[in-house]
């Protein structure tokens, strides 16, 4: 069977791209190699599905992509985050926005997000071939003539559109199948990375962290004593190392700083809302008020438990030693190590771990009015397959609805 449009995997920017064609009567096949579709979607958000995030300042949207986010200036002129809200508003999933301008379902249910999509496929007439893996796509004049099945099965289009994702979360099926298609086709892919990842750190008392959640906190990226990035917000210790909102954010610019020279060093302010000296009266006033303690009990009021043998023992400080014995110096050790504590970076966690792929398609090699291919004629992207990763909060679903939607109007039938 011959179709209009081949759109090869089930993710959001797939049923996105897929629906649209089905909508302007294109003869639709989604391909998916899962046995359902939307497995990652069921995973964004902890379950709850950050479907976008709420910007009315479309240029502070883009920024937040760095120098490749002004390719989206077009694509979200054709469906904006206005249009997103509508699309599932409309097709009965009633939307919330939560702190930090994050948009979700007000069922709090990925599944719900999941369930309008499927509606919109039935109602577009997409024919949906689950458990089905593509082998290889066959070349031939310059286009895409068919693409084959591991199971032998030959399907045939006029057009393509392969949202595959990348290779974050490769148990939904994300190992990266796209790039070694489109490289084979003559597309550049940019240096990949996980992104939106936890990172893992080189210190051994982490361990006795694990689970340890920070919120209000300051998190910076130090190089050689020189500030780079930081955040505020909300951290978590894990086994090997921290996570979080802040951290994923910050760990696209530790990918691209760990390839240089000097390490680097997250330094971490536990009570970012008093400066040193309004924090060094704070801890004078504890100490006066346990005054005739042992060191060790004297710490209680001012950090979680969990978090407290650790700077006891980093202080250096005899931890039987009378609170009203500890001189200035040992008192500006702990004021020191609240401030600023320092934890050496070892890497970014895998794949696994990583929410997106930092890297993919070289951008100027896809047209953005209509995210088709400049090299394959017949082909088109969408998704995190392109060279475009945001921060957490609904930016990187924001860019396959919107991509997704593109690619699919863009595609005439026959």
């Amino acid at each position: 069977m011959k179709y209009d449009v081949a759109v090869i995997g089930g993710g959001p920017a797939g049923m996105m791209a897929a629906g649209r064609a089905g909508e302007k009567d294109a003869k639709v096949v989604l391909i998916e190699k899962n046995r359902r579709l939307g497995l990652k979607l069921l995973l964004t958000g902890k379950g709850r599905c950050n479907i976008a995030h709420q910007e009315t300042n479309l240029r502070e949207f883009v920024n937040k992509f760095g120098s490749n986010g002004k390719f989206l200036f077009s694509p979200l002129s054709k469906f904006s985050i206005e249009d997103t809200i509508n699309f599932f508003e409309k097709r009965k999933v009633p939307l919330k926005i939560e702190r930090g301008n994050r948009i979700f379902p007000k069922s709090d249910s990925s599944q719900d997000v999941i369930r309008a999509l499927l509606y919109y496929l039935k109602k577009s007439k997409v024919e949906i071939k689950t458990k089905a893996e593509v082998k290889k796509l066959i070349f031939s004049s310059g286009k895409i003539k068919k693409v084959i099945l591991k199971d032998g099965q030959e399907i045939l289009s006029e057009n393509f559109i392969i949202c595959t994702g990348g290779k974050s979360h490769p148990i939904t099926g994300s190992i990266g199948d796209g790039y070694r298609w489109l490289e084979k086709l003559g597309h550049t892919i940019t240096k990949l990375r996980p992104a939106l990842t936890p990172l893992i750190l080189k210190e051994k008392f982490i361990k006795e962290l694990e689970g340890l959640s920070l919120k209000n906190v300051d998190i910076s990226l130090y190089r050689n004593n020189k500030k780079i990035d930081s955040r505020f917000g909300e951290a978590i210790f894990t086994a090997h190392g921290i996570s979080g909102p802040i951290i994923l954010d910050l760990s696209k610019r530790v990918g691209i700083e760990m390839g240089r020279e000097g390490d680097l060093i997250l330094r971490i302010d536990f009570k970012p809302a008093l400066d040193f000296t309004k924090l060094d009266l704070r801890i004078q006033r504890d100490f006066k008020k346990a005054n005739n303690k042992i060191f060790k009990n004297s710490l209680n009021d001012l950090l979680p438990q969990k978090l407290i043998p650790v700077i006891l023992r980093l202080s250096g400080i005899n931890l039987s030693k009378k609170v009203n014995l500890i001189t200035s110096s040992e008192r500006k050790k702990i004021l020191h190590l609240l401030k600023e504590f320092d934890l050496s970076i070892k890497g970014l966690d895998d794949y696994r771990k990583a929410i997106i792929t930092s890297g993919g398609v070289k951008l100027n090699e896809i047209d953005p009015l209509t995210m088709k291919s400049k090299i394959v004629p017949n082909l088109s992207l969408a998704g995190e397959i392109l060279d475009l990763d945001g921060p957490t909060g609904g930016y990187n679903l924001q860019v396959c609805w919107t991509t997704g939607w593109v690619a699919g109007d863009k595609v005439k039938a026959s």
